[in-house]
């Protein structure tokens, strides 16, 4: 295989690789005189094909694989030699495609581009700002008043009061469309929390006002996306009786609810709020962290990026950018997106700080464990009840999916890496500056 390079620019690289046609009938012989033993033909003993009529019948077959493998074993070997880290699949084409016959050279263009060299960089001297939140009083007293909210009971409202928007009422009711009841349209007794969005559009505003003993003639229409086929876009009535109105009642802050939730007594509730706070305090105030690394990573270190990676990462922003504003659009019918000036500035700064801190985690054996894999499986898994065998079984065959597990879990580690590493004072800061500095992130 001769090899001649065509392209050496910046981190482009270009070959070309003549595969000489002595080589190939060379390797065709060998495939063929490989399979021979195993070959049975008419009037011929297993293994007893004459070669020359192996080649008239399995010859063309044989010459497109072993063209395959000259080419592969050729590319692997340049890559060897000349110790390249493609950025991307490098792309191969024929030269001679269109034009070949047997007998003639193979001639291949390869072209791709490299991973650039990533400067040596002394990160031990970055100047951080972590800032701590502690769990105030007013916000563990928020948490309790949330929580006797969610444990709240409802009790009788005085005889021939009105209902309440977050009163509870307890109906009978039957739907009819087109005047006919239709299934699962009918209940008694149904407890229902005005307000709370339990119902289809329209259904518990009607019901504001109304006492027990009321007869109440609802009228709505179906959303055009319900779950029903039959129902959806249709007009119903639904005939439904009060038969009692319920004011809300929250449950006493105590040693009662804290047992409700779990705790021994309220002091041990409140501890277990305080944890919660400050471990979400924590978890916000680490965003904040590593995007202020991030930027300061994309300030002090600079180097050539692979143009094939800048646009494939530009594409893919352009893309899912284009979906989060047209969420009615599930298909991926909607013809090209063109990334933005700006989106592919956002593109070189991901493949920027991608590589560095690659190179970074690789230089310093940061690996993400099978442990650490299982959990990601496991919690990408709830998101999926009742498909999560399915779900396993899907990330165990993809091979790019389960990358698209491993690659957050390895980025977070090389950045506590580099936090451990560098020089980070702490600030106290209330709940509020916190999430004004979350905010201000959120508009970058």
């Amino acid at each position: 295989m001769q090899v001649t390079e065509t392209l050496n620019e910046g981190l482009k690289r270009g070959y070309r690789f003549t595969l000489p046609a002595a080589d190939l009938a060379a390797e065709v012989d060998r495939q063929l005189a490989e399979a021979q033993p195993n070959i049975e033909m008419k009037g011929f003993r297993k293994g007893k094909v004459p070669m020359a009529l192996l080649k008239k019948t399995y010859g063309q077959r044989v010459m497109g694989d072993a063209m395959q493998k000259s080419i592969d074993d050729a590319l692997r070997g340049h890559m060897e030699e000349t110790k390249a880290r493609p950025a991307m699949q490098p792309r191969i084409e024929m030269e001679n495609g269109t034009e070949w016959k047997e007998g003639d050279d193979v001639v291949v263009s390869v072209s791709y581009e490299l991973l650039p060299e990533i400067p040596e960089t002394d990160l031990s001297g970055v100047e951080l700002e972590r800032l701590v939140v502690k769990a105030e009083d007013s916000a563990v007293t928020e948490a309790l008043e949330s929580l006797a909210k969610n444990a709240q009971s409802f009790e009788d409202r005085a005889e021939g009061a009105a209902s309440e928007n977050g009163d509870q009422v307890v109906i009978d009711f039957k739907g009819f469309v087109d005047g006919e009841a239709f299934e699962g349209g009918a209940a008694e007794d149904y407890p229902l929390v005005l307000g709370s969005g339990s119902f289809i559009p329209g259904f518990e505003e009607q019901l504001v006002g109304a006492k027990a003993g009321d007869e109440v003639k609802v009228n709505v229409r179906f959303p055009d996306d319900y779950g029903a086929p039959h129902l959806k876009g249709k007009d119903a009535v639904f005939e439904t009786t009060v038969k009692s109105v319920k004011s809300p009642k929250a449950a006493e802050i105590d040693d009662e609810l804290a047992k409700r939730f779990g705790a021994d007594d309220l002091d041990a509730l409140k501890g277990q709020i305080s944890q919660r706070l400050e471990a979400e305090y924590a978890g916000a105030s680490r965003a904040l962290l590593k995007r202020a690394l991030l930027d300061r990573l994309d300030e002090l270190v600079s180097f050539d990026l692979p143009d094939s990676l800048v646009e494939a990462e530009a594409n893919q922003i352009a893309h899912q950018l284009w979906h989060e504003e047209h969420p009615e659009e599930h298909g991926h019918n909607h013809g090209s997106i063109e990334p933005t000036e700006e989106r592919r500035k956002l593109a070189e700064r991901r493949v920027r700080l991608g590589l560095l801190l690659a190179e970074v985690g690789q230089k310093n054996e940061i690996t993400v464990s099978d442990q650490e894999m299982t959990q990601a499986v496991m919690t990408q898994a709830r998101n999926f009840p009742g498909q999560e065998r399915a779900f396993f079984e899907f990330i165990q065959q993809n091979e790019a999916a389960r990358q698209q597990l491993r690659a957050p879990i390895f980025e977070d580690k090389v950045v506590d890496h580099i936090v451990n590493g560098a020089k980070v004072t702490e600030k106290p800061v209330t709940r509020e500056e916190l999430e004004k500095a979350l905010e201000s992130l959120d508009q970058v």
